[in-house]
């Protein structure tokens, strides 16, 4: 029997998203498209009936303008939001503002391969004479998050999904455990960290799977909080089948979502 219930939802299509770059913690805005995507989830959670009584999100603006549409639309502005850079986006060190072709021209395309299916393996990292360095390591909204010895340069999944689920862990359970009913906005890298969690995939698994942008899922969860019910996405089977498609075809992360989950399972 399912205890607990909460709703993730991964941001609109960015700017840096429509143009295929690399963006990380580069504070991107929401896209035209991006817009009406939270627009439409806002819309699809009003139409399940869903309330939450706190929501959670990242430093960057596309997670949390997400997360405004969506409360506007359901007439839930007021709750509290909690903003952590725990939740941001893995920082694409190095490779951040690249596109594909850029990288690829650079790195060369054997380099840029184990950097899209490893689990473990980092990209190159932000060095001080990097185009953004200033502009994400100097931002004032870390300043009382981050030590400086603790602002990443760079991370690949496993390093996201560290600093991600003690957040999980540490804050969102216990509010949980209080009937607190939670909402997350935030990012396909962090949320594939909670997600891993919860179902516990392989890292290989997880490694071909792409959420939607803009598309809320839910999990219901036990008392142990396991799941009863495994990301349940609140939009009709084809329109999550071809957001997910979307996602896969930005080149960075090739869907094999057959190899891990019974597609009936997931609508």
């Amino acid at each position: 029997m399912s205890k607990y219930t909460i709703v993730m939802v991964r941001h609109g299509e960015s700017e840096w998203n429509k143009l295929n770059l690399f963006c990380g913690w580069y504070d991107a805005d929401l896209s035209d498209k991006g817009k009406q995507e939270a627009l439409s989830a806002g819309k699809a959670i009003k139409d399940a009936g869903l309330v939450f009584d706190i929501a959670h999100t990242s430093l960057l603006t596309r997670a949390q303008e997400t997360l405004k549409s969506i409360l506007k639309e359901i007439g839930q502005e007021s709750i509290p939001v909690q903003k952590t850079w725990r939740l941001n986006e893995r920082h694409y060190g190095g490779l951040t503002g690249m596109n594909k072709a850029e990288t690829a021209a650079k790195y060369g395309e054997e380099q840029v391969h184990i950097w899209r299916r490893s689990f473990d393996v980092p990209p190159p990292p932000m060095e001080p004479d990097h185009k953004y360095y200033d502009t994400i390591v100097k931002d004032a909204r870390y300043a009382n998050e981050l030590k400086v010895e603790e602002f990443p340069k760079c991370e690949s999944l496993k390093l996201t999904i560290e600093r991600t689920l003690p957040y999980w862990n540490n804050t969102i359970i216990p509010q949980m455990k209080e009937g607190k009913k939670i909402i997350i906005a935030a990012h396909g890298n962090s949320l594939r960290g909670i997600v891993k969690h919860l179902d516990q995939m392989s890292n290989d698994q997880i490694m071909g799977l792409n959420l939607p942008t803009g598309i809320p899922f839910i999990y219901e969860l036990d008392e142990n909080f396991k799941p009863v019910v495994s990301m349940k996405f609140l939009g009709d089977e084809e329109t999550v089948k071809a957001a997910m498609a979307a996602v896969a075809a930005q080149g960075m992360y090739v869907l094999f979502l057959s190899e891990f989950r019974d597609m009936e399972g997931i609508f």
